[in-house]
C-alpha cells in the first residue's frame, strides 16, 4: 500500500535530523512530501540548495525545470507533484579545484537507506535519475551516450519500475547542449512525456 502524506512527512522529519557524514556541510535537503508516481533522483545539493533548503534551487535547476516545462510541468507544478530525492541529501562541500566535491562511497552508502525507504513508501511507477552519479545507482554507466534517450524496466527490491535517465543540467557541462547529447536529451524527454505516470501528473487537480 502506498504511504500517506503523513508517513512521508515523518520520513522527512527523520531524514532532516541525519548527521552521519562528518565531511558534509549543512543539514539534509528535502523536496516537498509529495505522494507521487514519479520520483526524481538528483546527485547532491549545492551550497545554494542548503541555504534555501530546496533541491535544484539555482542555475542547474533553471535548466532542469525548463526541460520539464517543455513537456507540461513548470517549476512550481513540478515541485508540488513530483517527489524530489537525491543520492546524497547534504552538500559535500568543495573540492580542491573549487567545484562541488563528489560524495564518497561511504557517504553514498549512508544515504542510500533514505532512498530505499522512499521507494517503499511511494512505490513509484517512474524513476528519473539525473546525472551520472544518480544513474549509476541503478545501472552501469560507461558513457552517457549509451543510456540517455532510453527507457529501462528494472526489478528492484521494492518492486518493478520504469527508469528514464537524464543528464545533469549543470552549467559546467556541455553534454546536454551539444550533439549527440542534445538530441538524446530530447528523446529522453519525449519518453517521459509519453509515460503514463507523467500523464497522470498533468491531469487537473481537484
Amino acid at each position: 500500500m502506498v504511504a500517506t502524506t503523513l508517513d512521508i512527512q515523518r520520513h522527512q522529519t527523520a531524514l532532516r535530523e541525519c548527521a552521519r557524514c562528518p565531511a558534509m556541510v549543512g543539514r539534509p535537503v528535502t523536496g516537498a512530501p509529495v505522494r507521487s508516481p514519479v520520483l526524481l533522483i538528483g546527485q547532491a545539493p549545492g551550497a545554494r540548495e542548503v541555504e534555501v533548503h530546496r533541491p535544484f534551487a539555482w542555475t542547474a535547476g533553471k535548466t532542469l525545470f525548463s526541460w520539464f516545462g517543455a513537456i507540461g510541468l513548470e517549476e512550481q507544478a513540478f515541485r508540488s507533484r513530483v517527489y524530489m530525492a537525491a543520492v546524497c541529501r547534504c552538500f559535500p562541500g568543495k573540492n580542491a579545484r573549487g567545484g562541488d566535491r563528489v560524495p564518497n562511497r561511504e557517504e553514498i552508502a549512508h544515504c542510500r537507506h533514505w532512498l530505499q525507504r522512499e521507494l517503499r513508501l511511494l512505490q513509484p511507477r517512474l524513476l528519473l535519475p539525473v546525472g551520472k552519479l544518480a544513474i549509476q545507482q541503478f545501472m552501469p554507466v560507461a558513457k552517457l551516450d549509451a543510456v540517455i534517450g532510453r527507457q529501462y524496466r528494472l526489478d528492484l527490491e521494492t518492486g518493478s519500475v520504469d527508469v528514464i535517465p537524464l543528464p545533469h543540467p549543470s552549467g559546467a557541462s556541455t553534454w546536454h547542449r551539444t550533439e549527440p547529447g542534445r538530441s538524446l536529451l530530447q528523446r529522453a524527454l519525449r519518453l517521459v512525456a509519453a509515460h503514463g505516470a507523467w500523464k497522470t501528473l498533468l491531469q487537473p487537480t481537484s
